[in-house]
């Protein structure tokens, strides 16, 4: 599993990225985590408000920090 977290580095992109890796942590999960940050990348994809998670691919959340529930939801 690939998730890719689109943000250039502000503070709500942190957040998402802390609740990731704890999540992942937890669910003893093998994913491949990367950051995203070009903007240009970021707008080719669609996305027009950060941070956003993007998981095989697929967006999944934007514009908000997701919660740690919706992270495993996600992910399961």
């Amino acid at each position: 599993m690939r998730i890719e977290i689109l943000g250039g580095g502000c503070s709500k992109c942190k957040a998402t990225e802390k609740i990731i890796r704890q999540v992942v942590e937890e669910l003893g999960k093998e994913v491949e985590i990367v950051k995203v940050e070009d903007l240009q990348e970021i707008v080719n994809r669609g996305v027009m408000v950060t941070p956003a998670v993007v998981v095989n691919g697929e967006v999944k959340i934007t514009g908000r920090v997701a919660s740690a529930k919706e992270i495993k939801k996600i992910l399961q």
